[in-house]
């Protein structure tokens, strides 16, 4: 398979996740955005701590 095909099946696995069990799907990209959100505050205490 080349890289065209297996983004196409990571698509299509996506969109059948999100078909089958929404619940879910939404519970992983609450997480996901919820972990961006700490790895966020942790960058900005490192920067802090840098200017002291």
């Amino acid at each position: 398979m080349n890289k065209k095909n297996l983004q196409r099946v990571a698509i299509v696995f996506v969109i059948f996740y999100l078909l089958t069990s929404p619940r879910d799907a939404a519970n992983v990209v609450n997480n996901a955005i919820s972990q961006l959100g700490e790895a966020g505050n942790a960058l900005a205490a490192f920067v802090n701590a840098l200017g002291t």
